[in-house]
């Protein structure tokens, strides 16, 4: 077994740097060259946890896969130490959500709502989601031939999607947009609003949620509907109610990783088939290839960047033993760009044979709850929109958000015609 490489490599700063995701083709560029020189690479920054970066799909497949060697905790979102401080300091406790509980625990959690999302269950919700992308593309009839499709279209689109399927009424969307931005966009300037500290930012928003959520539970458990806020706020686990740190964390999770994830894949994905005008025809064309094309367009914006997983034992990983206690940062855009997994992996190709081994979603234990909503919603408003546009075209340099942990292209400038 390899002994353990202490020596640190400045390039891996790139995995939390918020301003490294403005520009993904540079990203790309650089964790490149340590999949191929440094593939599991240790990290040191200031006020961080020291971690080993990992970027081979088949590293970052055997962290997903090896659940009982690698455990989530309450840290899995990876941030520097002081993100954790405050958060306690200011009176909030550390997250337990889906992603940060592991083993029986998080099964237990888990279960309260896979019913919701089981692929029969996701099926029922298509024509909710049609009728809501109809709703949406209709839009373009009053924009006057130009918009902003990131902010327009995907953003409002996929939170109305979540929202839906919560319960929550049309007039809080505003309000609860703001909360999603305010807490995973917090990194990224443009979603500071008042504030010049992210971290005030986010314990305001944990707050604002956990005021909004323990109305609507009141509410649900009082008058109960056929929706998921009812299921939260009326869930069990080992015949006990939901904890209230449990339940609103739970309402956290699915609100922002329900919308942000699968707007930024909808968005960086358009970004590409408007560079590739061969490929969007393809799909006016024949819309049967949307369903692949949404898989391409996950596998190349992978919106949540990465997670912190911690070593319960010595593990030797990509020829680097990982210490117990170690912990391990897995990157999921260096993954789904692997040249030893992917053809041409730097090329877009809504046609690619091999974009169903994409790992955006995680795998095994931790696999994202809600993919197949969001492969549903993703591949639905893109036949919707394909169907109203006659052409529709780049007016403008898309932007990225500048954020470590979910990101993406937040402005998309387009114009259109209208069939």
């Amino acid at each position: 077994m390899a002994g353990t490489d202490t020596s640190t490599d400045p390039r891996g700063l790139a995995f939390i740097t918020p301003e490294a995701f403005t520009d993904m083709e540079q990203w790309h560029a650089t964790v490149r060259e340590l999949r191929r020189e440094s593939p599991v690479v240790r990290v040191e920054a200031e006020g961080w946890p020291s971690f080993w970066a990992v970027t081979r799909h088949a590293d970052v497949f055997e962290v997903s896969r090896r659940s009982d060697v690698f455990w989530n905790t309450e840290k899995s979102a990876p941030g520097p130490d002081v993100q954790y401080d405050l958060l306690q300091a200011s009176g909030i406790e550390l997250p337990r959500t889906l992603v940060h509980l592991h083993g029986d625990i998080h099964q237990k959690y888990r279960e309260v709502t896979s019913e919701w999302f089981k692929p029969a269950a996701v099926k029922h919700l298509q024509p909710n989601i049609e009728q809501i992308a109809d709703e949406y593309v209709a839009r373009l009839d009053d924009l006057g031939g130009q918009c902003d499709l990131a902010a327009d279209l995907a953003v409002p689109f996929t939170i109305r999607v979540i929202m839906s399927i919560f319960g929550v009424p049309r007039e809080d969307e505003g309000f609860m947009l703001e909360l999603t931005q305010g807490l995973f966009g917090a990194a990224d300037p443009e979603y500071l609003g008042d504030f010049s500290d992210p971290m005030s930012l986010i314990t305001s928003t944990i707050n604002r949620f956990e005021t909004y959520f323990d109305e609507l539970s009141a509410q649900r458990r009082a008058h109960p509907t056929d929706d998921l806020a009812t299921v939260l706020a009326n869930g069990t686990v080992d015949g006990e109610p939901l904890g209230e740190l449990e339940r609103l964390w739970y309402y956290i999770i699915i609100a922002t990783a329900g919308h942000d994830t699968t707007s930024y894949a909808f968005s960086g994905g358009m970004e590409q088939l408007l560079r590739h005008q061969d490929q969007l025809r393809m799909i006016q064309q024949d819309p049967s290839l949307a369903a692949n094309a949404a898989e391409e367009m996950i596998r190349w914006t992978s919106p949540v960047r990465s997670f912190f997983r911690w070593a319960q034992q010595d593990h030797e990983l990509g020829g680097v033993l990982i210490r117990e206690g170690d912990v391990v940062l897995t990157s999921y855009p260096s993954a789904n760009r692997d040249e030893d997994v992917f053809e041409d992996p730097d090329r877009f190709d809504v046609t690619r044979t091999d974009a169903d081994k994409l790992l955006s979603f995680g795998l095994g234990m931790h696999y994202c709850l809600g993919a197949q909503v969001a492969r549903r919603e993703v591949r639905t408003l893109l036949v919707k929109l394909l169907e109203r546009v006659d052409t529709i075209e780049l007016a403008g340099a898309p932007e990225w958000s500048g954020a470590h942990f979910v990101s993406g292209v937040k402005h998309l400038p387009v114009s259109y015609t209208l069939r």
